[in-house]
């Protein structure tokens, strides 16, 4: 990471004005923790100077430092008299949308001393460590990654209770090379697996796609059928652009979100498709005309996903599955715990739950323009 790292640790590397160790903090402090206890070596006064007790980041912030050249069982060991019975262990060089409530409940569930947060790594983002089971437990860790059938990635953001500590060897090593694997052998491991990508400062490489992560530009998901345009009846389809119909106000609204800076990402069920009611061809056509009807007050969609499976094909992108609002993710680098969904029946809102974005329901006397009016008025994502 050198030069960057010549006169700071990597975790004060710093995107839009701020270290990427500030991110991580406030993010703990918007999930409700109170205490956070940083493991420090390499420049460790960097850090301390920048957030001293915490107040200016709203949580109580201590230290314990060690030697540079210290691994991190040897960090924990040293601190272990300051840690709790049950805590949140961090990288500081990952950032993932935590779901604490969502996990906490996982973990409570799963009767067991230790959970650890998988990246499901579907797209080949990074190299893969783990092995996960079908009951979700970890079976296999493999930190330097070359044992076979790996599939996921470990990105911290692990649930552990104290007696694990006990586990720590007598020499130094890295914490999660030396008391994962055990755990996983005794099926005591369990994965929260998450298809959200996660973003670091481990690489010079990973550092645009971090920039942009963390530019947090405002961006809205829609359904199409019921929010856009008007629902065709049950088993029928918008087969032509002759059978589009916009809904009332929903031109402006895209227009005013345009305008107010969001991206606008639409994420539709097209089984029309799969049933022969109509070819992607046909579906593409209906978007261009969309498009040409928004450009002429200002809107823009910036991308839009579709399924073009039918019901019974069991694939990933259909809702209420979450795959089109992932890909989404990936390829727009969205923070899904700050994007709204809005939709108009009960598929988009499991959709939306399922990829951890907030939602709001546009249909009867609400429709998507009162809600976008009261998005852009609070700011962030609304709850109706």
């Amino acid at each position: 990471m050198r030069p960057l790292t010549d006169s700071r640790p990597k975790p004060m590397i710093e995107f839009h004005g701020k270290p990427f160790l500030a991110y991580l903090i406030e993010m703990l402090r918007d999930a409700g923790f109170e205490r956070v206890l940083l493991l420090l070596g390499y420049r460790a006064e960097v850090i301390q100077d920048y957030f001293g007790d915490g107040a200016g980041v709203g949580v109580e912030v201590t230290y314990s430092v060690s030697p540079a050249e210290d691994l991190t069982v040897q960090r924990v060991r040293l601190a272990k008299d300051r840690i709790e019975d049950c805590f949140l262990f961090m990288y500081c060089d990952n950032y993932w949308p935590l779901q604490m409530g969502r996990m906490w409940d996982a973990f409570q569930g799963a009767g067991v001393p230790a959970m650890v947060t998988v990246y499901r790594n579907a797209d080949g983002y990074s190299r893969s460590s783990v092995q996960v089971d079908g009951k979700g437990f970890v079976r296999v860790y493999d930190r330097p990654r070359t044992a076979p059938n790996l599939q996921g990635v470990e990105i911290g953001y692990a649930i552990l209770t104290k007696p694990v500590l006990e586990l720590l060897p007598s020499g130094d090593a890295l914490f999660e090379e030396a008391i994962y694997p055990r755990l996983a052998a005794q099926g005591q491991l369990k994965a929260w697996v998450t298809e959200h990508r996660y973003y670091s400062v481990g690489s010079i490489e990973r550092l645009p796609l971090t920039e942009e992560f963390l530019a947090r530009r405002p961006a809205v998901l829609l359904d199409r059928d019921g929010v856009l345009n008007h629902r065709p009846r049950r088993a029928e389809y918008v087969r032509s652009w002759s059978d589009f119909c916009w809904m009332e106000g929903a031109r402006e609204a895209v227009a005013m979100l345009t305008g107010a800076g969001y991206k606008v990402i639409v994420v539709s069920n097209q089984a029309g498709i799969a049933r022969g009611a109509m070819t992607a061809a046909d579906v593409e056509e209906i978007h261009n005309r969309m498009q040409r009807d928004l450009e002429e007050l200002g809107g823009r969609i910036d991308a839009l996903y579709t399924c073009p499976h039918g019901w019974d094909e069991g694939c990933e992108c259909r809702k209420p599955k979450p795959g089109m609002i992932f890909t989404a993710q990936r390829e727009h680098h969205l923070d899904l715990s700050r994007i709204l969904f809005i939709g108009d029946d009960e598929r988009d809102a499991q959709a939306a739950g399922a990829a951890g974005c907030q939602f709001a329901l546009a249909t009867g006397d609400t429709g998507l323009l009162d809600v976008t009016k009261l998005l852009l008025k609070a700011g962030e994502p609304v709850y109706l």
